[in-house]
């Protein structure tokens, strides 16, 4: 019986050393190329968030209420076509405050978030806001509706210009690329890049400056950046 477990084990072990021995002896020592590939695209904001601030005032004997301002609000939306639906309040419960503001007793105040799809709308808000007098606004954040789909199309997009750089330096030493051995995701960065200038319309002469928006009456130019999205891949290619 021990003569027959110490076949067996043998056999195993006999058996192991011949599949090994059809392997490399070393990964490592297979010929590879290590690459990596970026992309990027600029892409032009198609949802922009306004912030609105509603402040209830009273100046002399006049009272201007939240609900007042809004109605005209409301209103002027209507007329620039933009569905109410994309008007909310910025928070569930509505920021209500007793400050002092221009010397003035504001009573209460509370803030809204506008989206419209374009600088020619933001334009057209800003001058309905002027007209209205209501003068505290702001662009909040900018953001694209297909931003998952087009950070897909850069990933695609670098992990082809990895490929195409391992190809041709494989072709000036007379090689070719294989297969790749291993493909990981560096970075993903999203950022502004380029000022976009679109004409606006001001009724006043007036000057709004907040991140990523001039709004002047001297050049009525509204300016607002570009959304860029930068990709790096990593790959590892075998050689041929």
């Amino acid at each position: 019986m021990k003569n027959l477990r110490t076949l067996v084990a043998l056999f195993f072990i006999f058996s192991a050393a011949s599949v090994f021995a059809q392997l490399p002896a070393n990964n490592a020592e297979l010929p590879f190329i290590e690459v990596n590939g970026t992309a990027e695209n600029e892409i032009i904001p198609d949802e922009i968030y306004i912030s609105i601030t509603l402040k209830e005032r009273q100046e002399g004997r006049d009272k201007y209420t939240i609900d007042q301002q809004e109605d005209r609000l409301k209103e002027g939306l209507k007329k620039l076509n933009i569905p109410l639906d994309n008007l909310s309040l910025s928070d569930a419960n509505a920021n209500y405050v007793r400050v002092k503001w221009s010397g003035r007793d504001v009573l209460t105040r509370t803030e809204y978030l506008l989206k419209v799809n374009d600088a020619v709308s933001v334009g057209k808000v800003f001058e309905m806001l002027d007209e209205i007098k209501i003068n505290d606004a702001r662009i909040a954040r900018v953001d694209h509706s297909k931003l998952d789909e087009l950070k897909k199309e850069v990933r695609i997009m670098a992990i082809k210009a990895a490929k195409a750089k391992a190809d041709y330096l494989l072709e000036a030493i007379g090689a070719e690329t294989g297969k790749p051995l291993i493909v990981k995701e560096m970075t993903t960065q999203i950022y502004d890049n380029q000022m976009l200038n679109i004409r606006g319309q001001s009724s006043q002469s007036m000057l709004y400056e907040v991140e990523g928006l001039k709004y002047t009456d001297a050049d009525k130019l509204i300016q607002f950046q570009k959304i860029k999205i930068r990709e790096s891949v990593y790959v590892k290619f075998g050689i041929k």
